[in-house]
């Protein structure tokens, strides 16, 4: 069946915000030639942190691409979030004033984002007290910023919403922007920005026990590895315009290719002895896109960088393809986990793996024998790229798997 139905839904925008790239292509350069964002941080003095390192964006001034009256409003997040949306959707081809505003719609995902607004909250309490609001209730608050922001900027009225179940967010996110579309919305903006690189979110992110305490940036995030001790955190993403295949091949759009199929699963209870519903959650994702297991070109790994994690993921891809039977990489070694952005950048790279016929590398990497995995290292590797997977999991459980594919 061919996949330009009513029911199939594309993406004709990206807009990249990276450690190893500002913009798609200064992003996908980078990436490609094995390029890594990932230093010391300088955010704040991260000196009396057992973790010191982080893939930051260099070079974003805010004021550059943002009305100043946005500025006091808003953090960090949102602002890398607003600049990638009016890059997606520039690249799209879109002017938001131009479509109708409730045929637009923003589905974005976020995880840790929201400290950095905490922690300025917090200094506010400290200075006027009881005179201002919660800092609980504003943190709690701004997970609907994000997507707001957005909506507000462009004067999209459609269907709104942010989902939150960190890393595998991101994919999550961009599934319910399918769901919309398929119920009939034109045109939705998605996927996550994440941004928390402030002394109160690296306290919270120290506190999930899963970040490595390397001070060598090639040495620290070495994900199925037998030195793999924990990831390096980071900020940015991605923003996703997605459309029906009918609407974008009727305005004469450029399609990078289809969001084909999703599958999401939840683990069972820690300590119960249950199986990873990773692997369940890749073979739903197949199931819905019509997809063979060999007829995969590329995974794109959640990348953990945790021994038993790496250990499960490895059995999950080699379950579904065979040892050694798909290539697999995890670009995210060059920009650290970006938390809800992580995933969408992925979907991304993939897009962007699919025009140019090249894997991107799992940069420092040297995968365990054991885990049987085919890992893609070096500077990438040539390849005919037309249908990839992307995986994603989260802290709680979440296990999240997206297929994507080019048009035929």
């Amino acid at each position: 069946m061919s996949t330009a139905t009513s029911t199939a839904v594309v993406v004709t925008g990206l807009g990249v915000v990276s450690p190893n790239g500002l913009g798609t292509r200064d992003f996908w350069d980078a990436t490609r030639s094995g390029k890594s964002g990932i230093g010391r941080i300088t955010r704040f003095d991260p000196s009396q942190y057992p973790a010191r390192l982080a893939g930051e964006i260099p070079g974003f001034v805010a004021e550059d691409h943002l009305p100043n009256r946005l500025l006091p409003q808003t953090d960090r997040m949102t602002r890398l979030a607003l600049v990638a949306a009016d890059w997606a959707l520039a690249d799209a081809g879109v002017t938001p004033a131009e479509l109708p505003e409730f045929d637009m719609g923003v589905v974005t995902a976020s995880h840790s984002g929201g400290f950095e607004f905490g922690q300025n909250e917090l200094r506010k309490l400290w200075s006027l007290g009881s005179q201002h609001v919660s800092a609980y209730q504003s943190f709690a608050w701004f997970y609907a910023v994000n997507s707001g922001q957005i909506s507000i900027r462009n004067g999209m009225k459609g269907p709104s919403g942010v989902v939150v179940s960190d890393q595998a967010g991101g994919l999550d996110a961009v599934a319910q922007a399918r769901r919309q579309i398929r119920k009939g919305t034109s045109l939705i903006v998605s996927g996550a920005v994440d941004a928390s690189i402030c002394p109160w979110g690296w306290v919270a992110q120290l506190a999930g026990d899963r970040l490595s305490t390397s001070d060598e940036p090639t040495r620290a995030y070495l994900p199925f590895d037998a030195d793999a001790s924990g990831h390096v955190p980071g900020e940015g993403g991605a923003i996703l315009i997605l459309e029906s295949a009918r609407a974008a091949r009727e305005r004469g759009a450029k399609v990078y290719g289809e969001i084909a199929g999703y599958g999401a699963t939840i683990d069972p209870r820690p300590g119960s002895g249950g199986e990873s519903g990773l692997r369940r959650a890749l073979e739903v994702a197949l199931a819905d896109a019509g997809v063979r297991a060999e007829d995969v070109d590329v995974v794109f790994a959640d990348a953990a960088a945790v021994p038993e994690l790496d250990r499960v993921e490895a059995e999950a891809i080699n379950a579904v393809f065979g040892v050694g039977g798909v290539p697999v990489t995890a670009p995210k070694t060059m920009t650290g986990r970006l938390y809800s952005g992580a995933a969408p950048l992925d979907l991304a790279a993939a897009f962007l793996a699919m025009a140019d016929g090249v894997i991107p590398p799992t940069v420092n990497s040297a995968v365990v024998p054991e885990y049987g995995l085919d890992l893609v290292g070096g500077e990438g590797r040539g390849a005919v790229v037309r249908t990839a997977v992307v995986l994603a999991r989260g802290q709680g459980g979440f296990n999240s798997a997206v297929v994507v594919r080019a048009l035929r």
